[in-house]
C-alpha cells in the first residue's frame, strides 16, 4: 500500500493529536511529529516525509523562518509544505505561493475536511 507520511511542526499538543488522529483513522497515513521548527528541520531532513503541514505561529523559530530553512536544504527543498494557521487574510494567497507554500489551512479547521483538503492541495489520488 502506497502510505504516505506526513510530518507535523505544530508547537499546540492538542493540535498535533487532532491531525496525528484524523491523518491515522481517514487516510492510515503515517505522522511524524514535531514542536518546533528547529525539531522539524532535524525530522523532515532525516525522514523526507511525502508532506508538511506546518504551524505559522510558534517560538523560537516561526513558520517564514522553517520554510526558509526547510528550502535552503537540498534534501527538504522539493517537501510540499501546507500552513496550518489561525492568521490568514484574503490576498495572502499570492504571498504564501512567493515564499513556495503549497496551502493553506486555516485554524479552527473540521478534522474530516482535513484529509480530502490535503489531497487536493497536494494533487494526490484518494487511495483504495
Amino acid at each position: 500500500m502506497g502510505s504516505k507520511q506526513i510530518l507535523v511542526i505544530d508547537d499546540d499538543e492538542i493540535i498535533r493529536l487532532v491531525i496525528q488522529l484524523t491523518l491515522k483513522t481517514f487516510a492510515s497515513w503515517e505522522v511524524l511529529i514535531a514542536s518546533s521548527g528547529l525539531e522539524g528541520i532535524t525530522i523532515a531532513q532525516a525522514e523526507k516525509p511525502d508532506a508538511i503541514l506546518l504551524d505559522m505561529m510558534m517560538p523560537d523559530m516561526d513558520g517564514f523562518a522553517t520554510i526558509h530553512q526547510l528550502h535552503s536544504q537540498l534534501k527538504t527543498q522539493n517537501i510540499p509544505i501546507i500552513l496550518v494557521t489561525a492568521k490568514t487574510k484574503m490576498g495572502e494567497t499570492q504571498k504564501w505561493k512567493e515564499i513556495g507554500v503549497t496551502g493553506v489551512i486555516t485554524k479552527p479547521f473540521e478534522p474530516s475536511d482535513l484529509v480530502p483538503t490535503m489531497l487536493t492541495m497536494l494533487g494526490w489520488k484518494e487511495e483504495a
